[in-house]
């Protein structure tokens, strides 16, 4: 029986032996050798740095980005045909008063008012004008509000003409209602903004929006989707023109060097972080 387990005992070893034997042992530094490092995960690339709200990056300002508003008061603004300094966009001594638009808490805004266009004579616009752009800005609208950023904007009407970035509550203000043309992110009265890229963000909370001038062509976004885009001078803008209440406004459909209006329609709006990038 002894003899028995022996032979068992030698025959697993042997069978055992000859596998180990194939598995080679780890390797070994050589005498004074500093052991390789584990290998690390490489990083994920940064993401571009965001500017904190009126304020620009110093990438964007190397690409010669300007603020148009600092978040603490209207220095480069002045109402509509008024002319003067920001203090008087600000309403200062004046009666029927830019006075409505204040710097609040990082934004610039409007308190409720009639709740009826005031036709220019309210709104503010930028001090310099600008032909080709890149224009960008943060907004939030009240309730039933209504308002709009309107670029190639001359003086020389007795009201604030200009293409308009309509910004507005679409589910409960009436002029919405006519038609998507009069939308938010429509080109007011002539175009609509495209339903299927669209997307605005509940009321009270800041939207995006852009709008790109480059020569003759011009562009709409909001939130970062491009809702529509156009070719002034061309037979489809100036059939679109031939429709709208802007009909009789001779160089309307025409790229213009002038100024940029914030819209007093008389419903609260606030806006910050507005910043245009001039193009030659």
């Amino acid at each position: 029986m002894r003899a028995q387990r022996l032979f068992t005992f030698g025959l697993a070893l042997a069978l055992v032996t000859p596998l180990a034997a194939q598995t080679p042992a780890p390797a070994q530094p050589a005498a004074g050798t500093a052991p390789k490092p584990a290998p690390t995960k490489k990083m994920a690339p940064a993401a571009p740095a965001m500017a904190a709200a009126n304020q620009l990056t110093d990438a964007e300002k190397k690409e010669g980005w300007i603020l148009l508003f600092d978040g603490k008061d209207l220095t480069g603004w002045r109402g509509y045909k008024k002319g003067g300094t920001a203090a008087a966009a600000a309403g200062a001594a004046t009666k029927d008063s830019n006075g409505r638009w204040k710097a609040d808490n990082g934004a610039l805004c409007l308190p409720a008012g009639s709740g009826q266009d005031t036709h220019g004579s309210r709104d503010i616009i930028t001090d310099k004008t600008y032909k080709s752009f890149d224009l960008r800005w943060q907004w939030k609208i009240a309730s039933g509000g209504n308002s709009g950023l309107k670029y190639f904007v001359t003086e020389k009407h007795e009201s604030a003409i200009g293409h308009e970035y309509q910004m507005i509550d679409d589910d409960r203000h009436p002029d919405a209602k006519i038609g998507p043309h009069r939308s938010t992110g429509a080109f007011y009265d002539v175009l609509p903004p495209d339903a299927a890229t669209k997307k605005v963000k509940p009321i009270g909370e800041w939207n995006d929006s852009r709008v790109v001038v480059n020569g003759n062509h011009v562009e709409h976004y909001l939130n970062g989707a491009k809702v529509l885009d156009y070719t002034l001078e061309s037979p489809e803008i100036k059939a679109a023109i031939a429709k709208s209440k802007f009909k009789e406004i001779d160089d309307f459909d025409k790229a213009l060097d002038a100024h940029i209006l914030l819209q007093d329609h008389g419903n609260e709006v606030c806006f910050r972080s507005i910043k245009i990038l001039p193009k030659k």
